[in-house]
């Protein structure tokens, strides 16, 4: 116990020598507003929901344009998620939801291990985890057989890393992998790999421009499935964030829009749809 007293005597001094002289103690930087929320489109973003807020979501999606004239290009048809997330800490997040589209509940939990900062500490990144888990609640296709429950289950685990590389522009990517517990057919695979890619553009104070595209490694995709492809803006207005977006993808969880993604971009498969994201402060800091 003397030796660390007297160890950190010299700190204490200089602390005091600048107190007298006046001068600012170094301060620790950190990067904020990487993205506008913690979703980019489809992927989860490098940004957590700060501690104490929740962040209550709503998805929906129209169906393709190129459904055409008769299909009024997709408004007929539309497919929701509702959910909601809360910052347990400014690193924790926990959320959850129910989608629409093959009537899907998932969960996930995502933890902040490093934040981009400057100053006193430099990170050149922000480094995240995200554990999710997804189950159908759609009826078995064949009930005269034996069944489980787990057999509708899905687990994504992704690993985000990030940078805010100026005001204007951030980046990040997202090495992913999908665990399904039944697939289709033998040859297709239970472990998914892949790497998401995304991309913000700050256009104004409230409106940037987003992208992100999903690319699964080669052979395990299986047959008429095809890489996700969005983009969108997202308009900040107040306590609102809207994002109004274009995609490929039908599914609104990782399970569905990383490996059963159908959409052709160039024959005109494409979603129109929107997220709205509003956030209310449950718990103050001090």
């Amino acid at each position: 116990m003397l030796l660390f007293v007297l160890s950190a005597l010299p700190l204490l001094a200089q602390e005091d020598l600048l107190d007298l002289l006046g001068e600012e103690k170094p301060t620790v930087d950190l990067a904020t507003a990487s993205f506008k929320t913690n979703r980019v489109i489809n992927l989860h973003s490098l940004e957590s929901t700060a501690g104490g807020v929740l962040d209550f979501k709503i998805g929906h999606r129209f169906g393709f344009l190129s459904g055409g004239v008769s299909e009024l290009f997709g408004l007929d048809q539309a497919l929701i998620r509702i959910g909601a997330d809360y910052g347990i800490t400014d690193r924790l997040t926990i959320g959850g939801g129910r989608s629409s589209f093959e009537k899907t509940y998932d969960g996930f939990l995502k933890y902040k291990l490093l934040r981009q900062s400057s100053g006193a500490k430099k990170r050149p990144i922000t480094l995240a985890l995200m554990a999710s888990t997804a189950i159908k609640t759609l009826p078995f296709r064949n009930p005269d057989r034996k069944n489980y429950v787990s057999s509708k289950m899905y687990y994504t685990y992704q690993l985000i890393l990030g940078r805010k590389f100026s005001d204007k522009f951030s980046l990040q990517l997202s090495p992913t992998v999908v665990h399904r517990n039944l697939v289709r057919l033998e040859s297709e695979a239970n472990d998914v790999l892949a790497i998401g890619t995304a991309g913000r553009i700050k256009l104004s104070k409230r409106i940037a421009i987003n992208a992100e595209y999903v690319y699964v490694l080669p052979d395990q995709l299986a047959p008429g499935y095809r890489n996700s492809l969005s983009v969108g803006f997202d308009i900040e207005t107040g306590g609102h964030v809207f994002q109004l977006h274009f995609t490929n993808s039908t599914s609104l969880v990782e399970k569905g829009f990383i490996t059963e993604t159908v959409g052709n971009w160039l024959d005109g498969d494409i979603h129109f749809g929107f997220n709205v994201s509003r956030v209310f402060t449950l718990r103050r800091k001090d």
